[in-house]
């Protein structure tokens, strides 16, 4: 964990706190699903706001209200917000969404002495999310590909021995995108962001509920306990030891 001020790292989540509230007025306006995911949504459930050494915030949509924001992004972001992809920044290494802010930049662990190309102000991450079927087949073919996913993903800090191939990660992208159906039983997450892997109950994550984060209220899947059990091995609800603080930043620089 980095050695980073108390106070600086507070401007940072503050400053992601108004491109989340920017990102919900969209999503409200145009009727978009969204929630509040991994750490972020283990936030609100445990501190009712940021995890207090988190450094990024982290959401998820349907694949089909994530491909409508896609669409409609550069024409409803303010010019606080950098809205990054593949496409509008050509050398992001990643194949999921980013909401950087032009006012904080981050500089992650595995940029350290490393000549960065790309935007890399602090960010609010945006996963596509998937639903397939309830079978052993299906959990199995999910955990091969992910794991392929994983092994073709450039270095991050949840993939640190990751390859880039891009070509060959869309194509694995592509075969679960294959699977997924609209009345599928269990909400997946669709491959772009290979961190984690997790199998939910579509009644559980859905209909979407109103969470408690930083004073506020945003969604959150229906049973948010189902959703973090889902996803972490340890007890959530205990803070871990020092040591296991984990932040992705190395260090924050806030423009005046």
């Amino acid at each position: 964990m980095a050695n980073i001020d108390p106070k600086t790292l507070r401007e940072a989540q503050l400053i992601m706190l108004d491109m989340l509230v920017e990102f919900d007025k969209i999503s409200q306006k145009h009727n978009l699903k969204y929630w509040l995911d991994s750490g972020t949504l283990l936030g609100a459930v445990r501190h009712k706001g940021f995890i207090p050494w988190d450094d990024d915030i982290d959401l998820s949509m349907p694949l089909e209200d994530y491909n409508k924001f896609i669409d409609i992004a550069q024409n409803e972001l303010s010019g606080d917000i950098f809205f990054q992809t593949s496409k509008t920044d050509s050398k992001f290494p990643f194949d999921y969404i980013k909401l950087r802010s032009n006012r904080a930049k981050i500089v992650e662990f595995h940029e350290i002495d490393r000549e960065v190309e790309y935007h890399q102000g602090v960010f609010v991450d945006i996963f596509p999310m998937l639903r397939i079927e309830n079978s052993d087949f299906h959990k199995e073919f999910y955990n091969d590909i992910f794991k392929l996913i994983r092994a073709t993903s450039a270095k991050s800090l949840h993939t640190p021995d990751g390859i880039d191939k891009p070509k060959v990660r869309h194509k694995l992208q592509e075969a679960l995108e294959l699977m997924h159906l609209e009345n599928g039983e269990k909400v997946i997450y669709g491959g772009q962001m290979p961190d984690v892997s997790a199998w939910f109950d579509y009644d559980k994550v859905f209909p979407l509920q109103k969470i408690e984060f930083e004073g506020l209220e945003f969604l959150a899947p229906n049973d948010p306990h189902h959703y973090l059990e889902n996803i972490y091995s340890f007890n959530y609800m205990e803070l871990p030891p020092l040591d296991k603080r984990a932040t992705h930043a190395y260090e924050f620089i806030i423009h005046s």
